[in-house]
């Protein structure tokens, strides 16, 4: 198409004015410099032809440059043109350098918010994301927050993790991995270059000593299943929310956090199934648990005080009871030498040792992880109706006394 071309002598009229004098179309200055006026719009544009092809180069618009500064912009042009090289080439490319050398000025921490934002929703509950803040504030910030994240090296990393590495070997760990994210996604972000320094296998594995090499594993301390029965009778004994919920954990091989955070929209008592949610499980999947009579007398008996949908409610308006209230409790009845999530194992280990149902069937009731993808890929089926067996007849060991040394073979699955 066509374009008009008026010679633009000088610019003295209000630039308000300018779309009403100049209609639309282009308007020359000399020298590549062009005024283009489009539906009001009026900006710099400068003209320049390069290999036998035209372009056009946007100086920017007339209200924020003036008419000096678009033909000083188009000077600079022509230089560059007589040099041989392409101007809006040679504009992108400083461009880029400078949102470069902007991007590697980006501190640690405002890279590590970035990340914590960025996957905020995507991790299993608010808890893990108030953790991976808290861990990087406690440790990581001092040292590496207000750097520029390029210039985070070994060297710095070893700084932050080394004082708690011996010492809170976990956290230590936990933190590492936290940085070595952080570092990764800086570096995709466009922020660092380079090999990640957070790295364990073939760098700060030659520098910190492994894990497993500073101290053993400590399991959560657990009650015999032979003591079972004894237990949950001396259970009974006790008054109080914390014992009726210690005892719905027992007889439901389930976690402290998946009972206390248990809300009556997931009991379905006609069914006699208790359905937990995939964010509420460590392993971020829907899990049903087969309830036995015992268990479903324990709800009888917390309906009957229903407070607020939580199953047991805490002693706060609206909140379920605290997880400190099992470990007072234990302690309470003398048993400083046990936990609550010990309480599974107990289950695991009547489950082998005094039962003849298969792996999976116990290992699903523990809502673990059984087989390989392609198995679970295969198996879809959460096996309740055999898992309501099972949960029954643990239900009936736990009620009944039984000698230590006499093993009780309960009927195959």
């Amino acid at each position: 198409m066509a374009r008009r071309m008026h010679r633009l002598s000088q610019l003295t009229v209000s630039r308000a004015r300018v779309a009403d004098i100049y209609p639309d179309g282009m308007y020359a200055d000399g020298g590549g410099l062009y005024l283009q006026v489009s539906g009001g719009a009026r900006s710099w544009i400068y003209r320049y032809t390069l290999d036998g092809r035209t372009r056009y180069m946007g100086l920017g618009s007339l209200g924020a440059v003036s008419l000096a500064e678009a033909r000083q912009k188009a000077g600079e042009a022509r230089r560059l043109l007589a040099a041989g090289e392409d101007p809006i080439a040679a504009r992108d490319a400083q461009q880029a350098a400078a949102r470069a050398q902007t991007a590697m000025a980006t501190t640690f921490r405002q890279c590590a918010e970035a990340y914590i934002a960025a996957h905020r929703d995507g991790w299993r509950s608010a808890k893990h994301a108030s953790q991976w803040s808290e861990t990087l504030a406690a440790f990581a910030y001092p040292v590496l927050g207000d750097l520029p994240v390029a210039a985070v090296d070994v060297g710095l990393v070893l700084k932050v993790l080394e004082p708690i590495w011996k010492t809170r070997t976990e956290t230590a760990s936990r933190l590492r991995g936290r940085i070595e994210a952080v570092l990764n996604w800086a570096t995709t972000c466009g922020c660092r270059s380079g090999e990640n320094p957070a790295v364990w296998r073939g760098r700060l594995q030659n520098l910190l000593p492994a894990k497993r090499k500073l101290r053993q594993v400590r399991h959560h301390h657990a009650l015999a299943y032979g003591e079972i029965a004894a237990f949950m009778a001396a259970l009974s004994e006790e008054r109080g929310v914390a014992a009726r919920a210690l005892a719905f954990l027992i007889l439901c091989a389930a976690r402290t956090g998946e009972v206390l955070g248990a809300t009556w929209s997931e009991i379905d008592l006609a069914k006699k199934i208790w359905t937990i949610a995939a964010e509420r499980m460590k392993g971020g999947k829907e899990h049903r648990v087969a309830l036995s009579d015992a268990a479903l007398a324990i709800l009888a008996a917390m309906s009957a005080i229903r407070m607020n949908d939580y199953v047991f409610p805490g002693a706060r308006a609206g909140r379920p009871l605290n997880s400190r209230a099992l470990l007072d409790l234990l302690q309470h009845m003398g048993r400083k030498d046990i936990t609550a999530h010990g309480f599974r194992s107990t289950f695991r280990d009547w489950c082998a040792e005094r039962t003849y149902y298969p792996r999976e069937i116990c290992e699903q009731a523990l809502a673990h992880t059984v087989g390989s993808s392609v198995e679970r890929a295969y198996q879809r089926s959460d096996l309740i109706d055999r898992r309501r067996r099972l949960m029954d007849d643990w239900a009936g060991f736990c009620a009944q006394v039984h000698p230590t040394d006499n093993v009780i073979a309960i009927r195959p699955a």
